[in-house]
């Protein structure tokens, strides 16, 4: 199953993130390693959140990832959620669903 992790950030993300930034991708990237995190990133124009594309069998994995985020715990990041997301096109879709039905 897909999970979506949507963070919601600081008015001073941009000037603060540096601080934090080689942490919280060495994180990210430990996740994706382990096949937990599937893609991340910022939003643009305006950077104003970011979502981050969980796989895993519950909630759990984008929900320990978001609590030891040092963006979370430093504050970067003011509120975070998750939500699961029933993919169904793509090589990768958790329940594919083609136009025959299958």
């Amino acid at each position: 199953m897909h999970y979506l992790l949507f963070y919601e950030i600081s008015a001073d993300y941009l000037a603060r993130r540096g601080e934090f930034r080689a942490e919280h991708l060495a994180l990210a990237w430990q996740a994706a390693e382990r096949g937990e995190l599937v893609l991340g990133g910022a939003l643009a124009d305006p950077v104003d959140g970011a979502v981050l594309l969980f796989k895993g069998e519950s909630a759990e994995v984008a929900e320990r990832f978001a609590k030891a985020d040092p963006y979370v715990t430093s504050g970067l990041v003011t509120k975070w959620r998750v939500r699961p997301w029933t993919t169904v096109v793509g090589a990768e879709a958790s329940t594919p669903v083609t136009p025959k039905g299958t």
